[in-house]
């Protein structure tokens, strides 16, 4: 039988210091009727922690969701962005904050951020796990990153590779097969 072995690049424990310290950065900045746009599906399980710790910041955000996607079933961008699941919420007026798993392309975000500012919100921030800074298609920074990554195809901690590997409390890479032998 052949199995698929995960290099670790994040753990448990940096992902949820870095958490934190985003949370308490946002919370500096003072929003003003906030409401967390989290980008699915690749960002819910940062969303999820990340809110939790804005709420220990002392924030009481909102919450939404919006699904995007320029990957489908690959493992690399098409280039178009797709809205699969809009935003519910009236944005005019409001602090957003985009939240996102990785920052690559740069399509995606900007492509969000834009749509949320033309619906009239006051600002939009973005928070990313993850970027990617050589991978830039459009010019696009986001306000709070989490950690900057190799440009490797990562899973974990709520990102895939088709539909496999959301539930890892961690980002690692997928090596190379391995052949698992029974004793005989």
């Amino acid at each position: 039988m052949q199995t698929k072995t995960i290099r670790v690049l994040f753990d448990e424990k940096a992902i949820a210091a870095r958490n934190e310290e985003i949370a308490k950065a946002v919370a500096a900045s003072e929003p003003r009727d906030l409401l967390v746009v989290a980008v699915l599906k690749g960002s819910f399980m940062f969303a999820a922690d990340l809110i939790r710790a804005l709420h220990r910041a002392g924030l009481e955000p909102q919450v939404e969701f919006v699904h995007m996607s320029s990957y489908r079933e690959a493992t690399v961008s098409s280039g178009h962005v797709e809205i699969l699941k809009d935003v519910e919420s009236d944005v005019r007026g409001r602090d957003v904050l985009l939240v996102d798993d990785i920052l690559e392309s740069g399509r995606t975000l900007a492509f969000a951020k834009d749509l949320l500012m033309a619906r009239g919100a006051r600002t939009v921030k973005s928070a990313v796990l993850l970027e990617k800074p050589g991978k830039r298609a459009v010019r696009i920074d986001a306000d709070y990153v989490g950690f900057e990554c190799p440009d490797l195809f990562v899973v974990g901690y709520g990102m895939d590779v088709a539909h496999r590997y959301r539930q890892l409390p961690f980002v690692g890479v997928v090596e190379a097969e391995r052949e698992d032998r029974k004793e005989q």
